[in-house]
């Protein structure tokens, strides 16, 4: 697609929902999606892939009676919309002899404006060989390290062209891009492998991300970490007071906080993937999720955000607002159909769908724990004997987002207030409103970082939702630590 949607696309979207309105329908909308990806990846010192893959439709939504019709196509053209619609709009229809609930949306303002992502510098413009040049450049100083023995890089990049329109006079034009990278390095010591890896988080910005992150100058650290990672002594099981990195933090607040908050979830309208949620309605304004250092704001808004798109799925603008408040449960992710079900007028904006093969679904929001006012020495310096966590890991929690255990990249132990050595093999174990509760502090915004998802899995069929959580430090006391594989 150009930078700007042609006549044709108007044109077919005028074409479809016309049939929408004239079946007599209660809403419609439709979103004609152009996505562009390249992933580039290297494997120990060699260029392994290079693929670069677009992807085109459309998708009509049909609310007919209280009850949803939906249905895609790939083929864009002014002979496809009306039979897609006439589709969508039979679906509905079925739906709507059956249904023992109606659908009631939410109202919403009539949006019509253009988005298109910051950017000082276009991915898709880069050269391939500068590219590729700079990920057999960082494997080869990962490789320079004795102890080594594999590597792997990575570049990729997606942009979406996208316009939504719907029967209530809602355009919408989006020019979106999202950018990451990484690198990692294995050692080998004794027959025992193990990995340190570094990532630029998912952001929606230009190829000044990977400028920024110098990939050279931080590959000897990694590979040197890698190597004293497997060298490591395993930890002793116990209680540890833990000090968790904000990239850490994105998984355990995404799947403790994140899913739960997904007001389809609570309603029990969800289960796939994630389960249901703890956090039922009862418990909105009265649950203490965690202690009163523990404030996690939801912000549709902020810049470079993976969520932040000025609109969702639904046409609804982007928003802020709380999930957790002094330690107080306040807040869910919405949209314009379940908003209404716990009696709030306008939905929270969080309704997206992965294609225009989808149908838009409740998703978790860019959900970031607020900054306390500690630098991250101070958390440290009050903890006799404890651990410092650093990136993602493996991890398990239970259908409800109750239960669960967490590992990550790389370990150290810390005694008398300072990191000392490396330990490895640390997997956690907690209950989420438990683990919560034992925040005791929160670093200070210098200390903030965030870190977005790609693959979040909801829905049957499957999609992969986006968002991304910043944190700053956070320190959490006498959690429960076992021997395990996470990380190794």
């Amino acid at each position: 697609m150009p930078d700007h949607l042609s006549p044709h696309q108007d044109e077919l979207a005028e074409l479809a929902l016309k049939r929408v309105v004239a079946s007599g329908a209660d809403y419609g909308d439709i979103r004609l999606l152009d996505s562009t990806t390249q992933t580039i990846r290297g494997e120990d010192r060699r260029i392994a892939s290079i693929r670069e893959a677009q992807d085109s439709g459309f998708g009509i939504r049909v609310l007919y009676h209280g009850a949803w019709g939906f249905a895609a196509s790939s083929v864009l053209s002014l002979e496809e919309a009306p039979r897609v619609a006439d589709l969508a709009i039979d679906i509905a229809k079925g739906s709507a002899s059956l249904a023992r609930e109606r659908v009631k949306l939410a109202d919403e303002p009539v949006h019509r404006d253009r988005i298109v992502t910051a950017r000082r510098i276009d991915p898709f413009a880069v050269p391939l060989d500068k590219k590729t040049a700079l990920l057999l450049e960082t494997m080869e100083s990962v490789h320079r390290q004795p102890g080594i023995v594999r590597s792997s890089a990575s570049l990729w990049a997606r942009r979406d062209r996208k316009l939504f329109v719907s029967t209530e006079g809602a355009r919408l034009e989006f020019d979106l891009l999202a950018l990451s990278g990484d690198f990692d390095a294995t050692a080998i010591h004794n027959g025992r492998f193990a990995s340190r890896s570094f990532n630029t988080p998912h952001l929606r910005m230009g190829y000044e991300l990977i400028d920024d992150a110098n990939f050279l100058a931080v590959a000897p650290r990694i590979a040197s970490e890698a190597v004293e990672k497997v060298k490591a002594p395993a930890i002793d099981p116990g209680q540890y007071d833990l000090v968790l990195d904000p990239e850490h933090l994105s998984l355990t607040m995404h799947e403790s906080c994140g899913h739960p908050s997904e007001l389809d979830r609570a309603l029990g309208y969800e289960a796939n993937y994630a389960g249901t949620s703890f956090l039922t309605t009862d418990t909105q304004g009265t649950f203490r999720y965690g202690s009163s250092h523990v404030n996690l704001v939801a912000d549709n808004c902020e810049p470079e955000t993976l969520a932040a798109t000025s609109y969702d799925d639904d046409g609804v603008t982007c928003q802020q607002w709380d999930i957790v408040r002094d330690g107080i449960f306040v807040g869910y992710c919405t949209n314009r159909e379940v908003a209404p079900k716990i009696g709030e007028t306008r939905s929270r904006g969080s309704n997206r769908a992965d294609s225009w093969g989808s149908v838009p679904i409740v998703r978790i929001a860019n959900i970031g724990l607020e900054p306390g006012s500690a630098t991250l020495d101070e958390l440290l310096a009050d903890i006799t004997r404890g651990i410092y966590i650093e990136g993602h890991g493996s991890y398990s929690i239970d259908q409800r987002r109750y239960n669960f255990q967490f590992g990550g990249d790389a370990f150290w132990l810390i005694e008398n207030g300072k990191r000392t050595h490396m330990v490895r093999d640390v997997v956690y174990h907690g209950i989420t409103p438990e683990f919560w509760g034992s925040c005791d502090g929160v670093a200070d915004r210098s200390h903030r970082r965030k870190y977005g998802f790609i693959t979040c899995g909801k829905g049957q069929p499957a999609q992969s939702g986006w968002m991304t959580h910043a944190a700053s430090h956070a320190r959490f006391r006498k959690v429960n630590v076992i021997g395990g594989q996470a990380g190794s």
